[in-house]
């Protein structure tokens, strides 16, 4: 099971993905569209173009975890714009809220006492 904790990194590539793509596929788009590495434990998350299921890929020192989930019925109401950029950071509480097709831009946690410093 992926624990989701406040010092992950946690990404959402902005443009959507073909939902069809394994890890394979996500790794390589990871290294290649995003420049980032996907064996550096960051939590990657994708969407497809309709917007009705969610891809996470991460490393866990091990290998590599891939989870989906797909909605019943309705959409994902939030995801990033493209603003020239390829990925969007996320904190935690904000990835729990997206999850649960909610909002994570106005979702609000307690402001973090001492940033923690995270290895780029």
């Amino acid at each position: 099971m992926i624990q989701i904790a406040p010092q992950m990194r946690i990404r959402v590539a902005v443009e959507a993905v073909d939902p069809r793509r394994g890890i394979d596929g996500l790794a390589r788009l990871c290294r290649d569209v995003l420049a980032a590495d996907p064996f550096s434990g960051t939590l990657f998350v994708f969407r497809n173009r309709r917007g009705t299921t969610v891809k996470i890929l991460v490393y866990d020192g091990q290998g590599f975890w891939l989870c989906q989930k797909r909605l019943s019925s309705g959409r994902f109401r939030w995801w990033p714009t493209a603003t020239g950029v390829a990925l969007k950071a996320l904190e935690a509480h904000q990835l729990q809220v997206l999850l649960a097709a909610g909002n994570p831009a106005a979702a609000q946690g307690a402001p973090a006492w001492r940033r923690l410093l995270l290895p780029v």
